[in-house]
């Protein structure tokens, strides 16, 4: 039998290699994916082979993301609940679409993956591979396995002799990549507990951040960011770079109580540092260059199509169908955006475009001669005529 891991090299993956080989008498092929993570890709490598995996994947498809799965999700404008962004939901349809290539290519009789039974990743990965390769046998070992525990993952990999990044002493779980980096678990299951200091790596605490504000320029086309204060950039590159100024600025931490898919309520902490510059942007750029009516249009379905993306249903024929019309409300979506970044703040200081719809001649509160202000009287009264009635029929 030959498995394709969806491999990251921490501890439920690392741990997934050496079970899978004992529990399946299979051979385990480690798929990793760069998506911007900032690690020692030849150093996983290594340890997946010295792990027992007959082969590792090593994927860069870091331009891959940004520009198929993070920029789509901008255009949409994509928050779920409120708040969190998405950066981990959005990229396992992508890890997992690969997977199933490479386990196509390999001849395997099953991919794996190393998402626990409470999370949402079991759910974002099957969905993917369902979606992508219906016949596929899957397999979750956190369903599986006997362990019940993080801690009885670490004894495990302690006696086979697995090095983790997980120690008792600092047991909260990452996912980085080039989007966000996502904090859960151990010391952050206190929803009331302050989450240490230490424990941030994208960006600085805001009271430490520059006393002196940053200003940027963002260029748009079509939805989509090209450039960062004049100069072009590949999406990953232009991500990356809002990264570096905004973490430095201290804008993009998130501290958040959210609704996992299956039912379960969890703290996440996260800072997205580059992505809640270019939501905020977005928005701004969009002001000017969208009608009224599509605008809101659009607006309404924000919520459904994060649930698509945070629910794993990227592969679904409604995210594609809305994705289509959102697509098209930004045909027009071209300009430039100004923003002042200071100690955590992100503020949208001008805005302009090709294609703006902001006409001075009709907002001004100054004389001019385009507007008939005696018009107003006939539209409020047509509008006002149902709650006439309405009122009239009460007594």
């Amino acid at each position: 039998m030959k498995i394709v891991l969806a491999y990251s090299g921490g501890l439920d993956t690392s741990v997934a290699i050496a079970w899978l080989k004992e529990a399946y008498q299979a051979e385990v092929i480690a798929y990793c994916a760069d998506l911007g993570q900032e690690e020692d890709l030849e150093a996983i490598k290594q340890k997946a082979l010295a792990t027992g995996a007959s082969k590792v994947y090593l994927e860069d498809l870091k331009e891959d993301f940004v520009r198929d799965f993070i920029f789509p999700m901008l255009r949409a404008n994509a928050v779920y609940e409120g708040y969190y962004l998405m950066g981990t939901s959005i990229a396992r349809p992508l890890i997992a679409k690969r997977q199933i290539e490479i386990a196509e290519a390999e001849g395997a009789d099953a991919v794996a993956h190393g998402a626990t039974g409470k999370g949402n990743d079991q759910v974002r990965f099957e969905l993917t591979y369902y979606a992508l390769k219906p016949d596929i046998k899957v397999i979750a070992p956190w369903r599986q396995w006997p362990f019940r525990s993080r801690q009885a993952l670490i004894e495990y990999a302690q006696k086979k002799g697995i090095p983790v990044p997980v120690t008792k002493e600092r047991p909260y779980s990452m996912d980085r990549n080039v989007f966000h980096i996502s904090y859960e678990g151990g010391v952050l299951e206190d929803p009331w507990a302050e989450p240490p200091e230490d424990m941030f790596t994208m960006m600085v605490p805001p009271e430490k951040a520059p006393d002196t504000p940053r200003y940027i320029e963002i260029e748009y086309e079509k939805g989509d960011p090209v450039a960062v204060d004049g100069e072009r950039l590949t999406p990953y590159q232009l991500l990356k770079r809002l990264n570096e100024i905004g973490g430095a600025n201290g804008v993009g931490r998130v501290d958040i109580v959210e609704n996992r898919y299956v039912g379960i309520k969890s703290r996440g902490v996260y800072e997205t540092p580059g992505g809640t510059v270019l939501h905020i942007a977005h928005r701004a750029i969009e002001s000017i260059t969208l009608d009224r009516e599509v605008l809101h249009l659009r607006d309404s379905l924000i919520p459904r199509y994060a649930e698509c993306i945070y629910y794993g249903y990227w592969f679904s024929p409604e995210r594609q169908a809305l994705q289509a019309l959102i697509d098209e409300t930004q045909r027009n979506v071209t300009g430039t955006v100004r923003l002042k970044l200071y100690k955590g703040n992100c503020l949208v200081v001008g805005r302009r475009s090709p294609y703006s719809l902001y006409r001075a001649e009709l907002a001004t509160f100054e004389e001019e001669e385009v507007y008939n202000q005696k018009d107003a009287e006939g539209f409020i009264r047509l509008n006002a005529l149902r709650l006439v009635v309405q009122r009239s029929t009460q007594g």
